[in-house]
């Protein structure tokens, strides 16, 4: 039975109510849970633009995902200390072919990113800034290692997790999933003829297949991180069914990715978690930090039945073992 749309706002409310009150700086001490802080381009809301978020494990790793276009570069106050980048896939606007300046630049809409990252990438000035691992799947790892390596960093920090394996980072283990997506380099991140020529022929590099990924926490919580995807087998077998995901972060965009629906869908009735947070939704999703009447937001929100919880930039919540959100939500 879907929600009524009362309903629906209600619990989107209060949220933002929280967060009016109490917004927890990143890292802030919370609680013992995994520590998830959305990273956007203006506080306290859900923006066009918005695909960052920082995990944060009960031992203190913090793990960068899609940083994009939202995060103001390795210097970003937000961003304390940094472990590990996972990056989904080289499109521009998660692996940041420009970025903000400082946070609140321009509109929810259309956030000011004017400050250019190639051909280097704000997700490896990043790591390198941070002295973190790039984890990634397939030949993304060889990108990232040579960018690592002309932004002065290691090379070797550049590592590959294929699906089916998994890495520790800290007290996190890390694998990577399909997704159903394309995983074009823009020509704009490859130095000299070859770049030129890209992008004269209108053609991309391929770097292998985008990848999701399945984060296990110390603390015994699973979380999926769908990146840009379809619905796909995976999802059924490896994500539900083998590591038993209770927290998910989903993108809803549509036309490019899964919409509201598709990615409701994929809650409720695939990997069936405790918790859900939307993200990707192309869109200023929030006026004061309430969801916006007639969104894409409002919709995923209506469509779906598992607790959702909308990740409003610089509030940090806190997720138990069980998916359960304890504080900030």
């Amino acid at each position: 039975m879907q929600k009524t749309l009362a309903a629906m706002l209600m619990v989107a409310a209060a949220g933002p109510a929280f967060a009016q009150e109490a917004i927890p700086a990143a890292g802030a001490e919370v609680g013992q849970g995994v520590k998830v802080t959305p990273l956007g381009s203006h506080d306290g809301e859900f923006c066009s633009r918005d695909r960052a978020m920082v995990f944060e494990d009960p031992d203190g790793t913090r793990i960068l995902y899609d940083a994009g276009r939202t995060v103001a570069g390795a210097d970003d106050p937000r961003l304390s200390a940094i472990d590990a980048v996972l990056v989904s896939h080289v499109h521009g606007d998660h692996l940041g072919d420009q970025r903000i300046e400082k946070v609140n630049a321009g509109t929810c809409a259309s956030p000011d990113t004017s400050v250019s990252t190639t051909p280097n990438s704000n997700s490896a000035e990043i790591a390198a800034g941070k002295n973190a691992k790039v984890v990634v799947g397939s030949e993304m790892a060889q990108f990232f290692a040579g960018k690592l390596k002309t932004l002065g960093g290691n090379p070797d920090d550049s590592l590959l997790v294929r699906f089916g394996g998994s890495r520790m980072v800290g007290g996190v283990a890390i694998t990577t999933v399909p997704a159903v997506h394309s995983n074009g380099l823009s020509g704009d991140f490859v130095d000299g003829p070859l770049g030129e020529n890209l992008k004269t022929a209108g053609l991309n590099a391929y770097v292998g297949p985008p990848t999701g990924y399945v984060l296990t926490f110390s603390s015994g919580l699973v979380a999926y991180l769908s990146g840009d995807t379809g619905v796909t087998a995976e999802q059924d077998t490896v994500v539900a069914k083998q590591y038993g995901a209770k927290l998910v972060v989903i993108n809803i965009g549509d036309v490019f990715t899964t919409g509201p629906k598709e990615a409701a869908y994929v809650i409720d009735e695939i990997i069936k978690p405790t918790s859900v947070i939307p993200s990707h939704a192309n869109e200023k999703a929030t006026e004061n930090g309430t969801v916006i009447v007639g969104s894409k937001t409002e919709a995923f929100l209506q469509a779906v039945e598992t607790t959702a919880h909308l990740p409003l930039s610089g509030r940090t919540m806190t997720f138990d073992e069980s998916g359960a959100c304890t504080a900030g939500c």
